[in-house]
């Protein structure tokens, strides 16, 4: 048995860290939240519900991930195709001004917003007078507990969605008494809620057009009565009750006497298709809801329990985190607390975890892919329509998919991939008259493509048109860190090489240089200094331009040898590549973000698309680019000495910057910064804003993936093991994380030194390892063979079969 080598922690072996117990795997209040943000989440991938836990009244928030505003439209832009040439001449000209005020006309319409479906309110006839109030969201069972007592009686509800039977699930019990309550329905959406018997069924729709919360229009919210179109929706309750009486009144489901109530919820929407229209009848929805109702009503409470259980910990288990903490006690509020004064390692390992669940819950194959607040949101005009923004945030959803042992939940957004070039296909002959496919900086579940602003948005965020080569890389990681040919052949090259052609088509002659360049060239959401000292957008070869560019194209010639096709067009691919703008480094040290070195307007900006190809590209890289790779974290410093990484998801990136830079103690801190100033008590990433914290799920994620990149990376052909421990974590234990290459590896550490790690290979290969600095290798062995091992520096190379485990001893 591979035993801990780490002090305390050394009680388990490594396989077996996961217990219902452990405080790594808890979230838990002393109290209800007061707002719908502080709730705990719930989820199976497609239906979602936020708990709040309230005692008198209880509020469950409910979400159906097909559940949009909208419908397929055509969204091509003549003016755009006859614009392009005018763009290019007034930025190669320097007029960077008139070629803002020309990108206007190439705009087309904005995304559509992700809906609330309604809430499930219980109003519990008794005193709010409780004694042992407690809240929890148990993240290794996926269930959220709210339980309290009063008097004599001890009061429970356990809130979980099931994904092997597409339901929520409430059970209500009252140990000692009984249970009195009235059930409610209600939703923002135009609807219906009618109660009989022991159901309550909500029939509603969905608006034709929900104009984004940031635009400010007479008529934001449009309903179509007339044709049909926009989202029909139903939602339906079946309460069951273990003694007492049900009945219904006023539109409600009361219960009255009930020694325990369990309430399963289907819900079903009219989605067909991103290209179809969402015409289903709302008889034939109202049927999938009941038929999906009627299945898994039955079976028991504890049967849906134990198959929600299964199904969740086959996904949760695959990968764990344990930090050495003296601060496990508390509530979680407590901790973030106190976390803020003295770092508590327990707590990120909290947030890992957190991510990980976040991720299980939010996205499943066969769903939709998590969006901006996963698959959560209680307003009609929620943040940025709740929308899939691709200039970062979606990819940011995807980035602890491969690394933490989660490739299944990955699927749904390499589904959504195929999608949106099909429709990008069109904007890219329509808008630009170009070969492949394109998109721009949101899109939404009818896989729009095109920029949007309506000819009236800022075009240094409407107008970028690079969002399909970062797509497409998560379609390479895929297969890197799998290795799974068919998939490579079947579904990703494809979509790869269709993007290399927009990408290879729209490179243009900079007249002012002998390079290939990209124009018009945003750099998302940041603005620079013209000559004449106002803010522009638009330029030429922006660095992340050529950084995407220069990746889809490296990334097709490999993918091209490896399946032994398409020579003429990897040949192609590699000389526009020498052709290329290069990095450059500017007047500060730092690596430039534009072509030119301008200064930028906000130099503390929240995105750092710069140093995209630091991470998550790879193409700088520590030795190998050294020059770039220390302008790069140059940039990164210059970024948070001005205030930068403010949001969750901006924080989040850099902490993932500092982990690829192998710098333990920045990313560490990096971490605890998130923890004070971007999350709420139940540990949500925030974006801060004048009304209020706004829930964005990005930032969960992205930290999640920053901490498994401290704890592991696998990129430039070699695993790198403990490559970025931060000093305070001083002891610990990993398992399952994944590196590229099909291999999934254990590590533990004591005294900041790494100990012991276990290697699973599922592929015949050759293994390169890259040591923490001051470690060598006592022993490698394979089911108690010795494996050998060729030494070059501070690497060691060993030969592996699929199926072998290969044990490291570290001194």
């Amino acid at each position: 048995m591979f035993m801990s080598a780490a002090g305390a922690l050394g009680a388990l072996p490594l396989r077996a860290m996961v217990t219902g117990s452990d405080s790594e795997h808890h979230l838990w209040f002393d109290a209800p939240a007061e707002r719908w943000v502080d709730g705990l989440p719930v989820g199976n991938g497609r239906l979602g519900a936020m708990v709040r836990g309230g005692i008198v009244d209880e509020i469950i928030s409910l979400n159906d991930d097909t559940l949009w505003s909208g419908y397929p439209t055509e969204n091509a832009n003549p003016e755009a195709i006859s614009t392009l040439a005018d763009v290019r001449e007034a930025v190669f000209a320097g007029d960077y001004h008139k070629a803002d005020q020309l990108a206007k006309l190439m705009q087309g319409r904005y995304s559509q917003s992700y809906a609330p479906l309604g809430d499930l309110r219980l109003s519990m006839q008794h005193t709010a007078d409780v004694t042992a109030y407690r809240r929890e969201l148990a993240l290794d069972q996926a269930v959220a507990v709210t339980s309290y007592a009063m008097g004599h009686t001890r009061y429970r509800r356990d809130v979980f969605v099931s994904h092997p039977d597409q339901v929520v699930v409430v059970r209500l019990s009252a140990e000692g008494g009984t249970l009195a309550f009235d059930a409610r329905l209600d939703t923002q959406l135009r609807g219906d809620v009618s109660a009989t018997g022991n159901r309550l069924l909500l029939r509603g729709k969905a608006p034709a057009r929900c104009a984004p919360d940031y635009q400010n229009v007479p008529d934001p919210v449009i309903y179509d009565d007339t044709s049909g179109k926009g989202m029909a929706f139903v939602a339906a309750i079946d309460v069951e009750a273990d003694g007492g009486e049900v009945f219904a009144q006023s539109g409600m489901i009361s219960v009255r006497g009930a020694r325990e109530v369990v309430l399963r919820i289907s819900a079903a929407t009219g989605f067909r298709g991103f290209n179809l229209l969402p015409d289903m009848s709302v008889t034939m929805i109202e049927a999938q809801a009941i038929h999906t109702l009627s299945a898994a009503s039955a079976r028991s409470f504890n049967d849906l329990l134990a198959r929600h259980t299964a199904d969740h910990q086959s996904l949760y288990r695959r990968s764990a985190l344990r930090l050495a903490s003296g601060a496990a006690s508390g509530t979680t509020a407590a901790r973030r607390e106190a976390n803020a004064v003295s770092t508590d390692p327990g707590l990120a390992a909290v947030l890992f975890h957190f991510g990980r669940y976040l991720l299980i819950a939010s996205s499943r194959p066969g769903t939709q892919p998590a969006n901006l607040q996963g698959i959560w949101n209680a307003k009609l005009r929620p943040p940025w329509s709740s929308n899939y923004t691709t200039n970062i945030n979606v990819q940011m959803n995807y980035w602890p998919a491969e690394v933490t042992n989660l490739s299944d939940c990955h699927q749904p957004f390499l589904d959504w991939i195929a999608r949106v070039a099909e429709n990008g296909r069109k904007v890219a002959r329509d808008d630009y008259g170009m070969p492949g496919w394109c998109l721009h900086h949101n899109s939404d579940i009818w896989a729009m493509a095109n920029p949007v602003g309506e000819k009236a948005g800022d075009p240094f965020w409407a107008n970028w048109p690079m969002g399909g080569p970062w797509l497409a890389q998560h379609l390479w990681q895929h297969y890197t860190f799998g290795g799974d040919i068919e998939f490579l052949r079947e579904r990703a090259y494809p979509l790869m090489r269709g993007c290399a052609e927009f990408c290879a088509a729209w490179l243009v002659k900079d007249s002012n240089s002998a390079h290939l360049t990209t124009a018009p060239s945003i750099s998302p959401e940041n603005r620079f200094l013209a000559p004449d000292g106002r803010p522009a957008g638009v330029s030429s070869g922006c660095t992340m331009d050529l950084a995407l560019t220069r990746e889809i194209f490296a990334n097709c010639i490999q993918a091209a040898d490896r399946l032994g096709t398409d020579a003429v067009f990897a040949q192609r691919l590699g000389a526009l590549a020498k052709q290329l703008e290069p990095y450059r480094i500017g007047h500060l040290g730092q690596l430039q973000e534009w072509s030119q070195d301008f200064d930028e307007v906000e130099p503390g900006h929240r995105h750092m698309s710069h140093l995209y190809p630091f991470y998550p590209g790879d193409e700088i890289a520590q030795p190998s680019t050294q020059d770039l790779a220390l302008a790069a974290t140059t940039s990164m410093l210059r970024r948070e000495a001005n205030g930068g990484a403010a949001t969750g998801w901006s924080r989040a990136w850099a902490t993932a910057i500092w982990a690829r830079a192998g710098d333990g103690m920045r990313s560490g801190h990096s971490v605890d910064l998130f923890i004070r100033d971007s999350t709420l008590d139940n540990l949500f990433d925030t974006h801060p804003a004048t009304t209020g914290p706004i829930f964005q799920i990005d930032g969960n994620f992205g930290m999640t993936a920053a901490i498994a990149e401290m704890l592991l990376q696998s990129h430039q052909g070699a695993i790198a093991l403990l490559p970025a421990l931060p000093p305070a974590w001083h002891a610990g234990e990993a398992y399952g994380l994944r590196a590229r290459g099909a291999i999934t590896v254990d590590q533990i550490w004591k005294d900041n030194l790494l100990q012991k790690a276990r290697l699973h290979l599922e592929r015949t290969s050759v293994t390169s390892v890259r040591l923490p600095t001051g470690r060598r290798l006592l022993s490698a062995t394979s089911t108690g063979r010795n494996v050998s091992v060729q030494f070059d520096a501070d690497l060691l190379r060993f030969e592996g079969a699929a199926g072998d485990i290969i044990d490291l001893t570290f001194g």
